[in-house]
Protein backbone atom coordinates (compact mmCIF):
# COMPACT_ATOMS: atom_id res chain seq x y z
CA UNK A 1 0.00 0.00 0.00
CA UNK A 2 1.16 3.52 -0.79
CA UNK A 3 -0.25 6.72 0.62
CA UNK A 4 -0.73 9.95 -1.41
CA UNK A 5 -2.19 13.42 -0.97
CA UNK A 6 -4.35 14.24 -3.99
CA UNK A 7 -5.92 17.64 -4.74
CA UNK A 8 -9.10 17.70 -6.83
CA UNK A 9 -10.86 21.01 -7.56
CA UNK A 10 -8.98 22.67 -4.71
CA UNK A 11 -9.89 20.01 -2.10
CA UNK A 12 -7.07 17.80 -0.73
CA UNK A 13 -7.66 14.10 -0.05
CA UNK A 14 -5.47 11.60 1.80
CA UNK A 15 -5.61 8.43 -0.34
CA UNK A 16 -4.19 4.93 0.12
CA UNK A 17 -3.48 3.01 -3.12
CA UNK A 18 -2.80 -0.70 -3.42
CA UNK A 19 0.04 -1.67 -5.75
CA UNK A 20 -0.87 -4.19 -8.46
CA UNK A 21 0.49 -7.62 -7.59
CA UNK A 22 1.12 -6.63 -3.99
CA UNK A 23 -0.21 -8.82 -1.25
CA UNK A 24 -3.42 -7.66 0.35
CA UNK A 25 -2.48 -5.70 3.45
CA UNK A 26 -4.71 -3.18 5.18
CA UNK A 27 -8.12 -2.41 3.68
CA UNK A 28 -8.28 0.80 1.66
CA UNK A 29 -9.43 3.85 3.58
CA UNK A 30 -12.12 6.15 2.26
CA UNK A 31 -10.69 9.50 1.18
CA UNK A 32 -11.16 12.23 3.73
CA UNK A 33 -11.18 15.93 2.97
CA UNK A 34 -8.16 17.83 4.24
CA UNK A 35 -8.49 21.38 5.55
CA UNK A 36 -9.44 23.92 2.91
CA UNK A 37 -6.46 25.54 1.19
CA UNK A 38 -5.45 29.01 2.32
CA UNK A 39 -7.11 31.82 0.36
CA UNK A 40 -5.09 33.19 -2.53
CA UNK A 41 -3.26 36.48 -2.08
CA UNK A 42 -4.74 39.61 -3.60
CA UNK A 43 -3.75 40.18 -7.23
CA UNK A 44 -0.59 42.22 -7.78
CA UNK A 45 -1.17 45.82 -8.89
CA UNK A 46 -4.93 45.46 -8.65
CA UNK A 47 -7.03 48.49 -9.47
CA UNK A 48 -9.52 49.90 -6.95
CA UNK A 49 -12.46 47.63 -6.17
CA UNK A 50 -14.91 47.52 -9.02
CA UNK A 51 -12.48 48.96 -11.58
CA UNK A 52 -12.88 47.17 -14.87
CA UNK A 53 -11.52 48.01 -18.28
CA UNK A 54 -13.58 47.88 -21.46
CA UNK A 55 -11.29 45.23 -23.03
CA UNK A 56 -10.64 41.95 -21.20
CA UNK A 57 -7.54 39.91 -22.01
CA UNK A 58 -8.45 36.30 -21.16
CA UNK A 59 -6.46 33.11 -20.72
CA UNK A 60 -6.65 31.03 -23.92
CA UNK A 61 -6.00 27.79 -21.99
CA UNK A 62 -5.42 26.57 -18.44
CA UNK A 63 -1.91 27.04 -17.09
CA UNK A 64 0.39 28.82 -14.66
CA UNK A 65 1.49 32.45 -14.83
CA UNK A 66 5.31 32.57 -15.09
CA UNK A 67 5.77 36.31 -15.50
CA UNK A 68 3.64 39.46 -15.23
CA UNK A 69 4.86 42.41 -17.31
CA UNK A 70 1.82 44.70 -16.96
CA UNK A 71 1.05 47.12 -14.14
CA UNK A 72 -2.08 49.19 -13.55
CA UNK A 73 -1.86 52.56 -15.32
CA UNK A 74 0.76 51.39 -17.82
CA UNK A 75 0.27 52.41 -21.49
CA UNK A 76 0.49 49.44 -23.88
CA UNK A 77 0.49 49.00 -27.65
CA UNK A 78 -1.24 46.18 -29.53
CA UNK A 79 1.08 43.16 -29.40
CA UNK A 80 2.92 44.12 -26.18
CA UNK A 81 3.45 41.09 -23.92
CA UNK A 82 1.30 41.51 -20.80
CA UNK A 83 2.23 38.18 -19.16
CA UNK A 84 3.68 34.74 -19.86
CA UNK A 85 1.47 31.67 -19.39
CA UNK A 86 2.97 28.19 -19.11
CA UNK A 87 0.71 25.45 -20.45
CA UNK A 88 1.70 21.92 -21.44
CA UNK A 89 5.41 22.68 -20.80
CA UNK A 90 5.33 25.60 -23.26
CA UNK A 91 5.61 29.32 -22.56
CA UNK A 92 2.86 31.39 -24.22
CA UNK A 93 3.07 35.18 -24.49
CA UNK A 94 -0.27 36.81 -23.68
CA UNK A 95 -0.33 40.06 -25.65
CA UNK A 96 -2.40 43.23 -25.63
CA UNK A 97 -5.17 43.00 -28.24
CA UNK A 98 -5.50 46.79 -28.61
CA UNK A 99 -3.59 49.98 -27.86
CA UNK A 100 -4.61 51.36 -24.48
CA UNK A 101 -3.97 51.66 -20.77
CA UNK A 102 -3.91 48.80 -18.27
CA UNK A 103 -6.83 49.24 -15.88
CA UNK A 104 -6.40 46.12 -13.75
CA UNK A 105 -4.04 43.16 -13.44
CA UNK A 106 -6.02 40.21 -12.05
CA UNK A 107 -3.15 37.71 -11.77
CA UNK A 108 0.19 37.30 -10.08
CA UNK A 109 3.30 35.24 -10.74
CA UNK A 110 2.70 31.58 -9.90
CA UNK A 111 -1.10 31.81 -10.12
CA UNK A 112 -3.02 28.97 -11.77
CA UNK A 113 -5.60 30.09 -14.30
CA UNK A 114 -8.35 28.39 -16.28
CA UNK A 115 -9.54 28.97 -19.83
CA UNK A 116 -11.32 32.34 -20.18
CA UNK A 117 -10.14 33.71 -16.80
CA UNK A 118 -9.66 37.48 -17.15
CA UNK A 119 -5.95 38.18 -16.77
CA UNK A 120 -5.77 41.91 -17.54
CA UNK A 121 -8.30 44.60 -18.46
CA UNK A 122 -7.51 47.54 -20.74
CA UNK A 123 -9.15 50.82 -21.77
Amino acid sequence: MRRFNVTVNGVSYDVVVEEVGAEAQAPAQAPKAAPAPAPKAAPKAAAPAGAQGSVSVKAPMPGTILKVNATAGQAVKKGDVLCVLEAMKMENDICATVDGTVVSVNIQKGASVNTDDVLVTLN
